[in-house]
């Protein structure tokens, strides 16, 4: 099982002076690792119809409508599942999380992680390796500490990704972005995307309430 994890929105807390009202973590789960493989052929396939260089990195923030339709259209067909977490920040109290942004990005993570449903075990993470090597080591420790038992252990490995180079963390962010797009009101395109890709959709829980 591959799980390749971004995020999108920030998680700072200064809403109404530039922090986002909310924040998602999206996890785009590979059972197989064929599977895996073909969808990143079909981005990088992707890419070239589109006449971008090899390079191109499909960021949902700089992507246009057109290409963020066709990005997801082209992966809509693709052998993947996606699990994520949407969190509304003003139904955060703890002032912990609220102070400080690993605390509550490492939070996030865990928890998108632990509510698995019976549906994630012995997973290999590949995480955007935004972050210097202190954050991603007290991540990692923070992760194994808080989801790996003797009775259960949701992933062996995990790794971060240059995400320049590696497609499916692209296809994260792809995800991750559409999702949270849908909950912001005042865009005009705030059903377009996650609409492509709703039949991938294993489960999308907003923190405090149910799945959607």
């Amino acid at each position: 099982m591959l799980i390749f994890i971004d995020d999108s929105g920030d998680p700072g807390f200064k809403i109404g002076a530039g922090s986002s009202p909310t924040f998602v973590i999206a996890l785009v789960i590979f059972d197989d690792y064929l599977d895996a493989e073909e969808t990143a052929v079909r981005i990088k396939r992707l890419r070239r119809e589109l006449r971008f260089r090899d390079d191109f990195e499909f960021r949902f923030n700089k992507c246009s409508r057109e290409i963020r339709c066709a990005f997801l259209n082209a992966v809509s067909d693709q052998t993947f599942r996606i699990r994520a977490i949407v969190i509304p920040k003003d139904r955060i109290t703890n002032p912990g999380l609220k102070e400080s942004h690993e605390t509550f990005y490492n939070y996030a993570i865990k928890l998108v992680l632990q509510n698995h449903g019976g549906t994630i075990t012995g997973a290999k993470l590949r995480l955007d390796g935004h972050g210097n090597r202190e954050l991603k080591n007290s991540l990692s420790t923070y992760l194994r500490r808080e989801l790996n038992s003797p009775r259960e252990r949701v992933f062996d490995d995990l790794k971060f990704r240059d995400s320049k180079e590696d497609v499916l963390i692209q296809l994260a962010d792809m995800v991750a972005g559409s999702i949270r797009r849908n909950y912001d009101a005042l865009a005009s395109d705030a059903d377009v995307y996650r609409g492509i890709i709703k039949k991938k959709e294993q489960d999308v829980w907003v923190f405090g309430k149910g799945s959607t």
